[in-house]
């Protein structure tokens, strides 16, 4: 019992110091953001009066209504045609690259982390933009005549932009999860009579499923919050969540409302996942 005791405090003291870190670190702003929520805003300060006003007006409000519809219709968008397209990339590098040739391959992936986000936002605005590399090269080959304005400060090229940024995030959790699929398991669907695309679809995609629902919540949940991307790509005139809760907090320096903003996009996305979570385990449960 003893060394039990002793054992127990030698891991409770390994523990301590990144647990406190992370509870100042992320629990006191989320403790503090919801305590804002519930203040009252007055005229350059916050009175200290308890109120559900802020988040009567977050519900009631069309525009607040609007611009979370938008988030969320972007973010999942942005999270289907990431994963979607990530797939395929995992699969080829897990099944079909050599093993002493996937460390390149991996390596080529993570490149994109290698500059700031910011950075490739505003690339993706010189590609995009009225005189960019697309416009220039679809009027050099004669395909165009004039400059297409349909690609920039839009939804599309938001979405395209942060499926492009976050590609990374769902490739390799899928690669991971599929390299740890057993390889005999496949050989044995086709020796019992399965193509290759019903081997696919019974024994690899459920297998590889948690690979897929790590890279979808990891896509969805910054994607849903992101500021830098409706604001440099679409213009300013296709706000999200995130730009409305800054417009809140800085602009019109009503922190209460931008924190019931906060709190409310937070509660969504938590149910959305857990939501997603149990879908996804009945999913795996029928397959079984």
């Amino acid at each position: 019992m003893a060394r039990f005791d002793a054992e127990a405090r030698a891991g409770l003291s390994l523990i301590a110091p990144p647990f406190l870190y992370a509870l100042v670190i992320l629990a006191a702003p989320l403790l503090t953001i919801l305590a804002y929520s519930f203040l009252t805003d007055g005229y350059l300060e916050i009175i200290r009066d308890f109120t559900w006003d802020n988040y009567v007006q977050v519900m009631t409000d069309p525009i607040v209504r609007v611009v979370m519809t938008r988030s969320l219709i972007v973010a999942m968008v942005v999270t289907a045609v990431t994963v979607v397209l990530a797939f395929p990339v995992a699969y080829y590098v897990s099944f079909v690259v050599r093993p002493e040739r996937k460390s390149l391959w991996l390596f080529l992936i993570t490149i994109p982390f290698w500059t700031s986000y910011l950075i490739r936002v505003f690339l993706w605005k010189v590609i995009l933009g009225y005189n960019g590399v697309v416009n220039s090269s679809l009027t050099g080959l004669g395909i165009i005549d004039e400059p297409l304005t349909f690609i920039l400060y839009n939804v599309n090229s938001i979405v395209i932009t942060l499926a492009h940024a976050y590609a990374p995030f769902a490739i390799l959790p899928i690669f991971v999860t599929l390299e740890k699929i057993d390889r005999s398991l496949l050989e044995a669907g086709r020796d019992l009579g399965e193509s290759r695309a019903m081997t696919f679809w019974r024994v690899t995609l459920p297998l590889a499923m948690p690979g897929v629902l790590a890279a979808v919540l990891i896509v969805f949940i910054p994607t849903i919050g992101d500021y830098v991307t409706p604001e440099v790509i679409g213009g300013g005139k296709i706000p999200m969540i995130a730009n409305m809760i800054q417009v809140q907090m800085l602009a019109l320096d009503n922190r209460p409302l931008g924190s019931a903003l906060a709190v409310t996009a937070m509660l969504i996305v938590a149910v959305i996942s857990v939501t997603f979570l149990f879908l996804n385990r009945r999913f795996l449960k029928v397959r079984q």
